[in-house]
């Protein structure tokens, strides 16, 4: 018998952007888990928030099937990944693996990341504030990325995950100012942000999220991303580039 090919690429920059965006774009997946007993597999759409180092965090009720085979067994894989036009299979999309743990509802954890999903989806709170739900991290080391026909990648934890610095602490820190501070002083740079360097159409978009790699803009139900030129190598680069950006998108749009 002739030995399995490895259709697997390596895995290059190419591929860790692709998952990136996956990543900090998804506001839903496929959540599948083991059915306690019969241990079949058992596949759920869920809602997803990334945290800024790129983790997903799910919210759950505990009242709902897919949370209770996670507390018996928090083995589970979340597909990510929006069709999009034309063939479903072109388009890409994000297999992680790993193991769900529940986010305790008076952390600091917990607070911003309530704060991070209202804010890519407003309606969410008639939900979220019901006293059953709780956010579950995806804790994983491994993902399968499908980026098309002919780019499957395998990724680690490290391909995909920022990891947890004093970059990261302190732009946990100043996240929620700066974010509030762009939305209702500079609503017209928010604009050009998303209409002329990311190119989407005009109406009131808004920043839902910032980590040292990018921002995430919220149209409604759209949800765009906006990488920077370099990522940030501190906290108090954050302001300077923002302005930066507006002053690329005015002269662009002057040119």
């Amino acid at each position: 018998m002739a030995e399995a090919k490895n259709l697997r690429l390596d895995t290059n920059d190419e591929a860790r952007s692709m998952a990136e965006t996956l990543l900090r774009t998804a506001r839903y997946g496929a959540l599948a888990v083991l059915e306690p007993g019969s241990g079949h597999p058992f596949t759920s759409r869920v809602g997803c928030v990334p945290d800024m180092d790129g983790t997903i965090y799910i919210p759950l009720s505990g009242l709902s099937a897919h949370t209770k085979a996670l507390m018996a067994d928090p083995r589970c894989s979340l597909l990510l990944g929006e069709t999009g036009k034309g063939d479903p299979l072109t388009n890409p999309r994000l297999s992680l693996k790993g193991r769900a743990v529940r986010v305790e509802k008076d952390s600091d954890t917990h607070a911003r990341l309530y704060r991070r999903y209202i804010a890519r989806q407003k309606k969410a709170g008639l939900y979220l504030d019901l006293p059953d739900f709780a956010f579950y991290r995806l804790e994983s080391d491994h993902a399968f990325l499908n980026g098309g026909f002919g780019k499957a990648f395998d990724l680690t934890g490290a391909d995909m995950f920022l990891p947890h610095d004093e970059l990261l602490s302190e732009l946990i820190k100043v996240e929620e100012g700066i974010v509030s501070h762009m939305n209702e002083d500079h609503a017209e740079a928010v604009g050009l942000y998303a209409t002329v360097l990311a190119k989407a159409e005009a109406g009131p978009w808004r920043i839902a999220t910032i980590d040292p790699r990018g921002l995430d803009l919220v149209l409604g139900e759209r949800l765009i991303r906006l990488n920077f030129a370099t990522p940030l190598k501190s906290a108090a680069e954050i302001r300077p580039v923002l302005v930066e950006l507006a002053k690329e998108a005015r002269a662009k749009l002057a040119g």
